[in-house]
């Protein structure tokens, strides 16, 4: 009798281990709620985009940046592209609730669907390793959850300009060149408390300092970068351990956003030639350069025209190149600028979604991006 009952048991086990085995493992592995999306498309972007390139966008934002938020949007906003916005775990319970209701309540947004809010928000510290962090937990959010996109943006229409281009190419502005980062950036050992803690804080600095290291070569450059949903895989899954192993050197690293992405594409031989050293950016620095560029203003604006670049920072709190009425979105070919209100845009409805009017400012672009990715300018600035 012992014996019937030991091999029933062992049967049912069996078929117990069996069934749990087949059940799909997405239902064990998928997060809860890793993306809020508080709007209902009545668009399918992923599938019918008629455009010829895509953007997704990280927008982050920290305590009392709800209002530069909302302005950066209505920048930066085009129905063909994706964006994510970040608030900083520190922000006030009322800085999110207001987003979200500005993001669920916008009718533009509604009928996209392609803004989303990240639905577990970290606590980023200044100059830390929980930056970095934030920008890699948005590409493995963006690569999951938008089946196609081309380049990936940390922050106008760059579209057209670059639709043209080969989807390959990663604008991360590098140089080996370190100077005084050696021993400012290089040597110096931090802990970010953000990594462990619920309580912002400085950064905290090791007495003793390290030696550069031998199992790879250092790059720095610039924290804002552009890079391809290729390379974005590769940092999030690559399939070899340097990903992995810079993540982890870059988490005792002042300022690692300027030398993460750089060090890993130029020590990559997969990647290492698709960069082009450029971020895109219209920056003014002082002489000597100090830790902070310049303040842009009204005096800037022909200098930050006549660059060719589609972005520029950074920006006085108050300053007229700023003002744009509220709750106003870019012109452009999906919205034309003749309604009386711009809630709603009328090419989203009609035979324009999905039509380009480049303007002077992506002829201006595009002039750009020639003369980077010319033969004379491209090779000779790669990985130096």
């Amino acid at each position: 009798m012992g014996i019937k009952v030991l091999v029933v048991s062992l049967m049912l086990t069996s078929i117990l281990f069996s069934f749990l085995y087949l059940i799909p493992t997405r239902l064990t592995t998928t997060p809860t709620h890793p993306i809020i999306n508080l709007t209902k498309s009545n668009m399918s972007i992923t599938s019918t985009n008629p455009y010829p390139v895509t953007f997704s966008y990280l927008i982050s934002a920290s305590k009392g940046d709800s209002v530069k938020l909302k302005r950066m949007l209505y920048a930066l906003y085009h129905p063909g592209n994706y964006y994510l916005i970040h608030m900083d775990y520190e922000a006030t319970e009322a800085e999110h609730r207001d987003i979200a209701e500005f993001v669920g309540g916008n009718p533009v947004f509604g009928q996209v669907g392609n803004v989303w809010i990240v639905g577990k928000p970290n606590l980023v510290t200044y100059r830390g390793p929980t930056m970095l962090a934030t920008t890699i937990h948005a590409l493995a959010l963006l690569l999951r959850t938008c089946s196609r996109w081309d380049w990936f943006i940390n922050l106008n229409d760059l579209i057209h300009a670059f639709s043209d281009l080969p989807r390959d190419l990663n604008f991360i502005q590098h140089s080996s060149h370190l100077g005084w980062k050696l021993n400012k950036r290089g040597k110096p050992i931090t802990i970010d408390p953000a990594l462990y803690s619920l309580n912002k804080s400085e950064l905290w600095w090791v007495i003793k300092q390290r030696t550069l290291p031998t199992a790879f070569k250092l790059y720095t450059g610039s924290a804002w970068t552009m890079l391809s949903r290729s390379f974005a895989e590769y940092c999030v899954v690559g399939w070899d351990n340097l990903p992995r192993t810079l993540l982890l050197y870059y988490t005792n690293f002042v300022s690692s956003p300027e030398g993460y992405f750089q060090t890993l594409i130029c020590n990559s031989e997969d990647y290492k030639n698709t960069t082009i050293n450029h971020d895109l950016h219209y920056i003014s620095w002082d002489t000597p350069p100090k830790q902070h560029p310049r303040s842009l203003g009204l005096r800037d604006f022909r200098r930050m025209v006549q660059s060719n670049r589609p972005f520029a920072r950074k920006f006085k709190e108050n300053t007229p190149l700023l003002k744009r009425r509220r709750g106003q979105f870019a012109y452009g070919g999906w919205c034309s600028g003749k309604e009386k209100t711009q809630s709603l845009c009328s090419g989203l409805q009609s035979e324009n979604y999905g039509v380009l009017r480049p303007g002077p400012g992506s002829r201006r672009l595009k002039s750009l991006l020639t003369k980077l990715i010319s033969a004379r300018n491209h090779q000779k600035q790669q990985c130096r």
